[in-house]
């Protein structure tokens, strides 16, 4: 369902366990950052009324996200870490056509985030069917469902904005792009993506 081109490897959710601090604090920050971005599309594009009101819900709901892994981290008596740069992000963000039209930059932006949307959604699985803490596991179970939505909704409000086929073509092309940057990146201690 998720296309990607390259799946995570399998280790990655043992890796993860081991840094469950780490892991958690990422995790929060990617909320933060995916409620932050959908308030930046909107302020950005407010002429475009669908992404205004497809986007506006989902700013609250990544909120809720957040604060639901601020409570995790809590439970555990662990503590909020310090932001660090998330290299996956930065280069996805690199795909972004410069200087081409205010539509096709919008495009590429919610195409991004679809991506990140998916693969969030298939390490999600990995950490519920990988880690042996019950709860965190049932937690990631309901997130992965939550960030499934949210992939096929960045899809689908693409190709409301500009024609299918287009949109399509360039979700092929992110695709591959993205395999490429997971396959360089490997695995990470500590982080998500």
């Amino acid at each position: 369902m998720l296309h990607l081109k390259l799946p995570t490897d399998p280790r990655w959710a043992n890796v993860a366990e081991k840094s469950l601090e780490e892991i958690l604090t990422d995790h929060a920050y990617c909320e933060q950052k995916a409620a932050s971005t959908c308030i930046s599309l909107i302020v950005e594009y407010p002429d475009y009324e669908q992404v205004v009101e497809t986007l506006t819900p989902l700013v609250a709901e990544e909120w809720s996200h957040f604060e639901r892994v601020l409570e995790q981290i809590k439970k555990r008596g662990f503590k909020l870490g310090k932001q660090r740069k998330d290299e996956y992000v930065v280069a996805l963000n690199q795909l972004i056509t410069k200087g081409d039209s205010r539509q096709k930059r919008l495009v590429d932006k919610l195409l991004i985030c679809a991506l990140i949307e998916a693969r969030s959604c298939e390490r999600f699985k990995l950490l519920w069917k990988g880690i042996a803490d019950a709860e965190l596991s049932q937690f990631y179970y309901e997130l992965m469902a939550s960030e499934a939505g949210h992939y096929t909704t960045f899809i689908e409000l693409a190709r409301q904005i500009m024609p299918r086929h287009l949109v399509d073509a360039r979700w092929q092309e992110f695709l591959r792009a993205e395999a490429e940057i997971i396959h360089q990146l490997g695995i990470r201690e500590g982080k998500m993506h």
